[in-house]
């Protein structure tokens, strides 16, 4: 009955912080599409939620954590906003290893601050990464229509920024307004290639950077990439949801660990404080944990794919 409630206690809160994380993000853009309505008007005074932001990302970690986010294509999200929820889930999680386990496993909300935000950061970075290879078909037949037509890398580059839609548009458009100021063409795809790793950008970028110093059929290449990256693309699917299990039989391997300890304690009270207080209790639960953290890296490293 306790594993459950507690389950249920976090998965409310879960939701909840999401649900306050996407209304303040929201609310921040509208009020930032309003100041920029009304900037002429002297009464529009700088939002608290605003200064806060810009003093957190004079610090370093809050300039570090900015920066990531502008990678990650969340720049619109307050970096202060996006700390603060997860110090809450962290004190979250410690709350409830505390209560439900020992004391000495409320240490863990601290681990989950910094992984909360990892992950946070690396899965919007996946995100904008996989919607970018989804469109890099389209952005092929675009710029090679535009080569087509007669018009130089730098022009196609541009027409693209204004006919595709995120995450391609604000790359290309980031590219032209980067040669118009004077950057080559090779600094400039070279900051998307590392904004954006992976092998289908790679290509891309290559070819694009060898037909401009040797010329060359860029059009015939163009088109032959967009058709290669359409059957990449449906490969990729097919690959992905293939290991959909999988993965998720990884993050069920952790969620039985702990749910193995949340048992013992329901069975017998007491039981997790008092193994956190003897030498053969502390072994088990470090042999334990090892092992359980073990298959977790393994299912991983299995199903990892970057194709």
């Amino acid at each position: 009955m306790l594993l459950a409630v507690l389950g249920l206690v976090l998965l409310a809160s879960f939701f909840i912080v999401v649900g306050i994380s996407d209304l303040a993000a929201a609310s921040v853009q509208r009020r930032e599409m309003l100041m920029g309505i009304d900037a002429t008007d002297p009464t529009n005074i700088e939002r608290p939620l605003q200064r806060w932001d810009r003093w957190f990302r004079s610090t370093k970690i809050g300039g570090r954590i900015h920066e990531q986010l502008v990678l990650a294509g969340e720049d619109d999200k307050p970096a202060i906003l996006v700390t603060l929820i997860a110090i809450a889930g962290g004190g979250l999680v410690a709350y409830v290893m505390w209560v439900g386990l020992a004391p000495v496993f409320s240490l863990l909300g601290v681990g989950a601050i910094v992984l909360g935000l990892r992950i946070y950061i690396s899965r919007a970075k996946t995100r904008r990464r996989e919607a970018f290879i989804a469109q890099m078909p389209e952005l092929a037949r675009v710029l090679s229509n535009g080569t087509n037509a007669g018009l130089a890398i730098a022009t196609a580059v541009a027409m693209a920024s204004e006919e595709l839609a995120e995450p391609a548009g604000s790359e290309m458009a980031r590219v032209a307004r980067q040669l118009k100021f004077g950057a080559s063409l090779q600094e400039s795809l070279q900051e998307v290639e590392q904004r954006l790793p992976s092998r289908e950008v790679a290509v891309l970028v290559s070819t694009l950077l060898v037909s401009a110093r040797s010329g060359g059929s860029l059009v015939g290449a163009l088109r032959d990439i967009a058709d290669t990256l359409e059957s990449r693309k449906e490969v990729r699917r097919e690959v992905r949801t293939t290991l959909a299990q999988a993965t998720a039989t990884g993050y069920l391997v952790i969620v039985m660990g702990f749910a193995i300890l949340f048992l013992l304690n329901i069975i017998q009270p007491g039981t997790v404080e008092e193994m956190t207080t003897t030498t053969l209790g502390q072994v088990a639960l470090v042999v334990g944990g090892t092992f359980f953290v073990g298959g977790f890296l393994i299912i991983r490293r299995m199903t990892k794919f970057e194709g």
